[in-house]
């Protein structure tokens, strides 16, 4: 790894250890931009998640403190998760995402989510025993080498993470070999519609707050591509530059980045996991 991307990385891991603390104080972080949901006000973290795409409903399924307001949309919209599904949370956070696709999954299914911050990982392992999640696991670990087994999962979420990898199509490479043939990615991500000046792209606190890392679509496309993915579809939500606008006040980063869902497949196995051969 560069010297660069270890930098990035580290930037990364500071800021959302300090999203953590801040969630677990009721105050608000200094450098994360994405700390615009940290609050003790549940009121505010209700709104923004539901201008994300979450319902009163799911809200009201998670354990306090589980939704930090830290997303770009619900990968659970396109997920169609199924009873006895394995799932996959890269950057799983406080946990919100792995405790909604738990129990659409039901008890013969299984989460499993990956953080790289430990007070992240504190944080959720904490909420899910709060919540009695026993079909949900947190593990410690990067999302480019995933501490999961070959052909583990039926279906690998995410929500505004991979834009924060400083290596997206080693992320693409790991998410195939752990999903089993067949199977599918859902994710929510933060994409770039147009070249972001330098001076933007340098920004360690807006790469921290899920724009600066922000990639092209056509190049997202071609790491899915080479890792081995097909029925790539990404769908760009113009509408989302409302809710990015307030990421970074004033920096005019809406006009370079948008909110997409993004959807793959791994081929192989005949028929999905999700039917019956």
């Amino acid at each position: 790894m560069s010297v660069k991307a270890d930098s990035v990385r580290q930037q990364v891991r500071k800021s959302y250890a300090e999203v953590a603390e801040a969630s677990n104080t009721g105050g608000c972080c200094g450098e994360a931009s994405s700390c615009c949901g940290v609050s003790d006000d549940t009121a505010i973290n209700r709104l923004i998640s539901t201008r994300l795409g979450y319902s009163d409903d799911d809200l009201s399924k998670v354990p306090e403190g589980a939704d930090m307001g830290l997303g770009c949309g619900n990968p659970r919209a396109i997920a169609s998760l199924k009873p006895g599904e394995v799932v996959v949370d890269l950057g799983a956070g406080g946990g919100f995402d792995a405790f909604l696709a738990a129990q659409e999954v039901g008890e013969g299914g299984r989460v499993i989510g990956i953080d790289m911050t430990p007070a992240m990982l504190s944080k959720a392992r904490q909420n899910a025993e709060k919540g009695e999640f026993s079909n949900v696991e947190f593990r410690l670990g990067e999302i480019e080498h995933l501490p999961v087994a070959d052909n583990t999962a039926d279906i690998i979420i995410s929500n505004c993470v991979i834009n924060l990898s400083p290596h997206k199509e080693l992320v693409f490479a790991d998410a195939f070999r752990v999903l089993k043939p067949g199977s599918r990615l859902a994710i929510s991500d933060v994409v770039a519609t147009a070249e972001m000046p330098e001076e933007m792209k340098n920004d360690q606190v807006l790469h921290a707050g899920c724009m600066a890392g922000a990639s092209m679509i056509d190049a997202l496309e071609t790491m899915m591509t080479d890792a081995g993915f097909e029925k790539i579809r990404l769908v760009p939500k113009d509408e989302s530059r409302e809710f990015i606008r307030d990421w970074a006040p004033g920096r005019g980063v809406e006009a370079y980045v948008v909110s997409a869902y993004i959807e793959a497949e791994k081929p192989g196995g005949g028929c999905s996991s999700s039917s019956c051969c």
